[in-house]
């Protein structure tokens, strides 16, 4: 990793595999030769890759890409959109058949584009949880739709009990719905409040771009779970993790301290 001779003494991150200070990647149809210069390039810090959206169906060579991804010890998650699809057209048994025949180990379930109802999205974690990792999304892709604070805690805890592993705020792959306003502006009481209410390594944050980045690293932590990260986003995100970015050099390399002079 950068960095590896120690000489800058940077903060301690965890090794693949992990369970907090996720990277979540989306893959928006990228080919094999993309995929094997993210891992060649920034391998240590791709912890999980979303496919996105409905790509995976309409991906020609979906068996090679998948192959690749678990050389590199990488899981792989359909969108959710292709889930809200799936249950609009009752192919759930469908879906899950062609899930196992893929080898794929986690799926991916929300709500953000069709209207499901509450206890059925509860029973339909519960469900899939127990043939596959889940990744949960709590929130709205219509960036009119504004839900309050509490009913975001709610939803997140139940969907945990429910079975979720990790549960993801939606944000949108350009960060301008759910907890970003549609200016792209965050919704930041909304994340103290989950952050006050849920243990972080529970949840996967979405943010798409660089200031969002910084403000979870800053606000929470290295060791925040973001997603929805650009493929060459991601050594760009370990350096707001680790310091090595103005945003963050203050508050994670110096931790307060002063500069030194010389």
């Amino acid at each position: 990793m950068l960095g590896s001779d120690g000489f800058l003494d940077l903060p301690a991150r965890s090794p693949k595999p992990r369970d907090s200070g996720l990277t979540h990647v989306i893959d928006k149809g990228m080919n094999l030769r993309e995929i094997e210069g993210l891992f060649d390039t920034a391998g240590d810090y791709v912890d999980v890759v979303k496919l996105g959206w409905g790509t995976s169906y309409v991906t020609r060579n979906l068996e090679k890409k998948i192959a690749l991804y678990r050389s590199f010890e990488t899981p792989v998650v359909c969108g959710g959109t292709l889930f809200e699809a799936v249950v609009v057209r009752d192919k759930l048994d469908a879906y899950k058949r062609w899930l196992a025949e893929h080898r794929f180990s986690h799926v991916e379930i929300s709500d953000g584009a069709v209207d499901i109802p509450r206890e059925r999205k509860l029973e339909l974690i519960a469900e899939l949880a127990r043939d596959f990792t889940v990744l949960s999304e709590v929130g709205s892709k219509d960036s009119d739709v504004v839900f309050a604070p509490y009913q975001w805690v709610a939803w997140l805890k139940e969907e945990l009990q429910a079975g979720a592993w990790k549960v993801i705020t939606e944000g949108r792959e350009g960060g301008t719905a759910g907890i970003f306003r549609s200016d792209g502006e965050m919704r930041t009481g909304l994340l103290e409040e989950i952050a006050h209410e849920l243990a972080l390594d529970r949840i996967i944050f979405e943010a798409p771009t660089k200031s969002a980045q910084a403000w979870f690293v800053k606000h929470f932590g290295a060791d925040v779970n973001l997603g929805n990260i650009p493929p060459e986003e991601v050594i760009p995100l370990e350096t707001l993790r680790l310091g090595l970015r103005a945003d963050t050099i203050n508050e994670v390399l110096l931790r307060g301290e002063r500069a030194p002079t010389a």
